[in-house]
């Protein structure tokens, strides 16, 4: 007989009592208090009585828009900046220092507050109000459309 060839009989399984059995009279819960009645619980975020974590962060009231609104960019501003001629873009709008690298993705939107004298052309990938545009288009300047072939 070999050591792998031992067969033990089983013990049997003893009924608990309904306290816990071999666990004594609290069955480790404790003596009193909400926590060792049956079916008691204590809120994981409770802490005791003062305000919880969750309770004193800061309170962001509302919700943020997904995509920001674009950056106006007014007739002074353009007229400061640009000389006669020259193509108004994201990029150069950008080197002007006009945009910056942060508000670079949000876009541009050219709004007719102030005068404008120059003569302008305006990409596509800027915004314009409908005001913008004709005044742009009365001095000369050019507007490309989306989707128009340069």
């Amino acid at each position: 007989m070999q050591i792998h060839e031992i067969v033990t009989e089983r013990k049997k399984s003893r009924k608990r009592v309904g306290r816990g059995g071999k666990r004594g009279t609290y069955s480790g819960r404790g003596n009193k208090g909400q926590k060792s009645r049956s079916g008691g619980n204590v809120d994981p975020l409770f802490e005791g009585g003062r305000s919880s974590l969750v309770e004193r962060m800061k309170k962001n009231r509302g919700k943020k828009a997904f995509s920001p609104k674009k950056i106006t960019v007014t007739f002074t501003k353009l007229e400061k900046v640009f000389e006669n001629g020259e193509i108004v873009s994201l990029e150069t709008l950008l080197a002007k220092k006009i945009l910056s690298k942060k508000t670079f993705s949000y876009g541009a939107k050219i709004v007719a507050t102030g005068t404008l004298t120059k003569k302008l052309s305006v990409s596509e990938d800027i915004l314009l109000s409908s005001l913008a545009q004709e005044t742009i288009e009365k001095l000369g300047g050019t507007v490309e459309e989306i989707g128009e072939k340069k």
